[in-house]
């Protein structure tokens, strides 16, 4: 006989949520080290699991509900009535009602009800740390008629879709904001904690390795052009020309910003950066205090 392990996931659009999932995963190795045959129901889009619904609940004694609140409304009761000859037991779970009230369980090991509290077993879950990415996406650029924004792009999902990140959409347009962010600090604040950015903009770049944070980059237009200029000017490795690189070029270099030797390369790249810029400072206030230091252009514009 087998146990079926049944959450919130196991529903359609009922807001499983990581916790959720956390604190599955910790119940199924409960099993698996006690020896337990177990299915998992699950609703998409979730897979890997079976459909509640259509199993035969003859080959279960026992349904463990794992996480979230629950209370004697849709659709528990389906559910119940379902596998109504096995043992249940639940898991962490925030009792809505009364104990005295209703409790379906026989063993109840409860994260809140009316009898008692207990820590969230999200404490004691483990999982993988996956990089936490900087996604900075560039709009259509219409001065360059060349543009490649299209194929760029799409290098970037890939890159996305080809292995598991924390994709963090960062928007450095402050007029119009499309991630929420309201000021420079903000941005670059938030470009500042990532683990890498992957970017099609010349500022994510720069404030990416400003921050000593590996960018994978990718210039827009066809046959290079700011964003390119700039890479080689910092000589920042990982830079490429969207109708001139490969998924294996981007899987390469982000697997190599992944690593201690990116993070001291883009500090170096900052390094260089600041020594370059060193004089401009003084350059612009004696332009400003000599005007023969003013080009004929430059008179032309001011008057």
């Amino acid at each position: 006989m087998r146990t079926l392990v049944a959450g919130w996931f196991s529903f359609p659009q009922m807001g499983a949520s990581a916790g959720d999932l956390l604190t599955r995963d910790l119940v199924c190795r409960w099993l698996e080290a006690a020896g337990r045959p177990y299915d998992v129901a699950v609703a998409p889009p979730f897979t890997d699991g079976v459909d509640w619904n259509a199993i035969d609940p003859t080959r279960y004694s026992v349904v463990v509900f794992v996480c979230g609140p629950f209370g004697n409304g849709w659709p528990i009761p389906e559910f119940l009535a379902r596998f109504a000859a096995c043992r249940l037991i639940g898991v962490n779970l925030s009792m809505l009602e009364p104990l005295e009230v209703w409790n379906p369980f026989a063993t109840l090991l409860e994260r809140d009800s009316s009898a008692a509290t207990r820590p969230d077993l999200a404490f004691l879950s483990t999982s993988p740390s996956v990089p936490v990415v900087g996604i900075v996406l560039v709009h259509k650029q219409t001065e360059y008629r060349n543009g490649s924004h299209d194929l760029a792009n799409a290098a970037v999902e890939r890159l996305m879709a080809s292995r598991p990140m924390a994709a963090v959409r960062i928007d450095t347009r402050l007029d119009v904001n499309a991630t929420g962010l309201r000021t420079a600090a903000e941005v670059e604040s938030l470009i500042a904690r990532m683990d890498v950015v992957v970017t099609t903009r010349l500022h994510g770049l720069v404030l990416a390795l400003k921050n000593g944070v590996p960018g994978v980059v990718i210039d827009p237009i066809a046959g290079g052009a700011k964003i390119t200029a700039q890479a080689r000017k910092l000589r920042w490795p990982a830079a490429f020309v969207a109708d001139q690189c490969t998924g294996a070029d981007l899987d390469a270099a982000f697997d190599w910003a992944l690593t201690a030797a990116a993070r001291a390369t883009a500090r170096d790249c900052a390094r260089r950066a600041r020594a370059g810029l060193a004089d401009l400072r003084e350059r612009f206030l004696g332009g400003l205090a000599d005007p023969a230091m003013i080009t004929s252009r430059d008179s032309e514009r001011i008057g």
